[in-house]
């Protein structure tokens, strides 16, 4: 390869991996820091840290009619975090940075559905599959739920997440149980994380801050069989669900009909 060859094989590379915000989600998200807290909460009392008596936090449905999108949304402008994920199957590419990781589950709550696939896999790999961490379940007393279906929200459908000044395309891929000391929200996949802020940031710590999660509502949201379950790591992993979701964002500043089926 020469030289001007491997010049334009890396900045491909950093394109792909380093997406710039398009700017009518730029623009969103500002207003969505402008203005403040959610007007049409579709369930609130979320915590997005462990140690933190700031349950403001919400799924915000104020553009789930005429956008379609469901996102997550604190009070006085605050946007979410990013934990991170080590669930699901960690059979491919461990670096051994989950092995001192807290409340690891061996399945995702999207494993039944990705191995349904006829190009699926066992179960989502968070080192592989870039996925959000989205919706809430439990059954302790007085625990705070949510359930994306329930408002239109489809299982490993497209998702985008706005973090460190870059665009990155996720998918739906678990849910929040109820093991930690408060229901909590903004996390994601180790393999999501690494898109966003790269190897080296604290697996033990709340990373970043500012980050808008946004999920989008209707069956053509999943991208099915179009990804590429099998990809060898998240970079191509992610490329294989970003032309959908190129096409998804322009839903935000427009307006939708999304399909329920």
């Amino acid at each position: 390869m020469d030289l001007r060859a491997h010049i334009l094989l890396l900045l491909l590379l950093v394109s792909a991996q380093a997406r710039d915000i398009p700017s009518n989600v730029q623009e969103f998200y500002d207003s969505v820091v402008a203005q403040g807290s959610c007007k049409k909460p579709l369930q609130t009392g979320f915590y997005d840290m462990v140690n933190s008596d700031d349950n403001s936090f919400a799924y915000c449905g104020d553009h789930v009619d005429d956008y379609g999108i469901i996102y997550l949304q604190g009070g006085n402008g605050k946007l979410a975090n990013m934990d991170t994920d080590c669930d699901g199957d960690r059979s491919k590419n461990d670096d051994g940075r989950c092995d001192n990781a807290h409340s690891v589950q061996s399945a995702t709550a999207m494993r039944d559905y990705v191995s349904a696939y006829k190009n699926g896999v066992p179960d989502l790999n968070p080192f592989v599959h870039d996925y959000v961490v989205f919706g809430n379940s439990g059954l302790k007393e007085g625990w705070i739920t949510f359930d994306p279906r329930h408002h239109g929200m489809k299982p490993l459908s497209v998702m985008a997440v706005v973090c460190n000044n870059k665009l990155v395309y996720g998918i739906w891929g678990d849910t929040n149980g109820n093991d930690g000391v408060n229901p909590r929200i903004g996390e994601a996949s180790i393999s999501l994380a690494t898109l966003c802020f790269g190897k080296d940031f604290d697996l033990d710590s709340d990373v970043g801050q500012g980050i808008l999660y946004i999920g989008f509502t209707g069956a053509d949201a999943v991208p099915g069989e179009s990804a590429n379950w099998a990809a060898a790591d998240e970079n191509e992993f992610e490329s294989s669900i970003k032309s959908l979701g190129d096409k998804l964002i322009q839903r935000i500043g427009g307006s939708t009909n999304t399909s329920s089926s």
